[in-house]
């Protein structure tokens, strides 16, 4: 009988230790099951005027750069680290990147110092190739990039055209993009040559498809939108919210050239209803040594709206599980 006891004695303490094996092997999972978005703007440690881009890093390691613009330092930029895949919403210089910061902390947050001049090949295409990235566009963009990709020394394939309501996955990173509604003109600096000089004497724009924005399903199930510069749309509820499900979403609020702060609100609170925002393209200083300024259009923003807002501080990453909640950097 008493050794029986033992015996059962022993296997309910076998059976403790693996369950509690178990579970800290599922929560050590759960913990690494995020993903990793980190703002590269113009002034560490501030929300600025250019800021446009993001890192965003998959649980697997894929790291996708969304919309270099003028923050980025080019390929050699430190704070990149690798970079897999380029995403660019549409061609305006502040986006493709018609010039760009020689360092961070150049210039003033209101007035960041950009004077290396990028065109006709744009920061982006050069931070792709410097990577050896691919590069993730829809409409007519893909065939102008892929060119500007060839004439660098790089393979014109590595640049990846995505049309509304298709996608493509990416070690199980799935991308499509939706529209936006916004112009798409492509500078004639992008050109060059006499057509450029051409284009640009006329006041015209050559033309490369619509804009895009961009839903990314990342391999832990969270759904993220990007949305470009963009207006309110009927997509973002019929596609964003309804077809995807969106949760996390970054979304312009500049005013003028996109949706104003009240817009983008009506945007997060009617027709996605994400767990969290962060804000993008405000066109403004929206931070002081990292504390939110008042009567800023940022400020207007995020007392408008229902989510919990994130601010895109440069350098600062944050951490989000599947459902879109903040895990880490949260504050």
């Amino acid at each position: 009988m008493l050794l029986r006891n033992r015996f059962a004695s022993l296997i309910g303490i076998a059976l403790f230790i693996a369950i509690a094996v178990f579970f800290a092997q599922f929560r050590a999972t759960a913990e690494n099951d995020i993903v990793k978005i980190t703002p590269l703007g113009s002034h560490t440690g501030e929300f600025c005027r250019l800021d446009r881009a993001l890192v965003l890093e998959d649980p697997s390691g894929l790291r996708i750069l969304y919309d270099a613009g003028r923050t980025v330092a080019g390929a050699n930029d430190p704070r990149l680290g690798g970079i897999d895949v380029v995403l660019i919403s549409h061609v305006h210089g502040d986006h493709l990147g018609d010039r760009r910061i020689e360092s961070v902390n150049a210039g003033s947050c209101g007035q960041p110092e950009t004077n290396i001049g990028t065109t006709p090949n744009s920061n982006s295409v050069d931070i792709a190739v410097g990577k050896g990235a691919r590069i993730i566009v829809g409409s007519e963009m893909a065939r102008f990039l892929a060119n500007k990709v060839a004439g660098l020394g790089g393979d014109p394939q590595s640049v990846k055209l995505v049309r509304f309501g298709a996608s493509l996955q990416i070690d199980g990173v799935n991308f499509t993009t939706v529209p936006a509604a916004h112009s798409n003109g492509l500078s004639g600096d992008f050109i060059g040559g006499e057509l450029g000089e051409s284009l640009n004497a006329a006041g015209l724009t050559a033309y490369v498809g619509p804009p895009t924005g961009y839903v990314i399903t990342f391999s832990n199930g969270l759904v993220v939108y990007l949305s470009g510069d963009t207006g309110v749309t009927a997509e973002q509820e019929v596609v964003v919210r309804g077809q995807y499900g969106a949760e996390l979403v970054v979304l312009n609020i500049g005013d003028t050239f996109t949706t104003g702060p009240k817009e983008a609100a009506y945007v997060v609170n009617e027709l996605i209803k994400p767990k969290s925002v962060i804000p993008s393209h405000a066109n403004e200083a929206a931070t002081l040594n990292s504390v939110l300024q008042p009567n800023t259009r940022t400020a207007t923003f995020i007392e408008a709206t229902d989510a919990q807002v994130y601010l895109p501080i440069s350098g600062k990453t944050r951490s989000f599980d599947a459902d879109g909640n903040c895990t880490d950097g949260c504050a």
